[in-house]
């Protein structure tokens, strides 16, 4: 649990960076990437399937 908050305040801290150096647009293009990130690093560790996601919108 310790390492959740650890990480939780990292992240806050590197958004404010983006929020106080690229303004709203720069929070926002940060918030996207981290989103992105989010994902992109769940499918690693085999917690969601990309592929399946993929596979299904083809079929459709």
């Amino acid at each position: 649990m310790k390492n959740n908050a650890v990480i939780g305040l990292f992240a806050g801290l590197l958004l404010a960076i983006a929020a106080t150096t690229g303004g709203f647009w720069g929070l926002i293009v940060a918030l996207v990437l981290g989103a992105i990130g989010t994902v992109v690093g769940l499918h690693r560790d085999g917690v969601i399937d990309l592929g399946a996601v993929v596979r299904s919108r083809g079929r459709g």
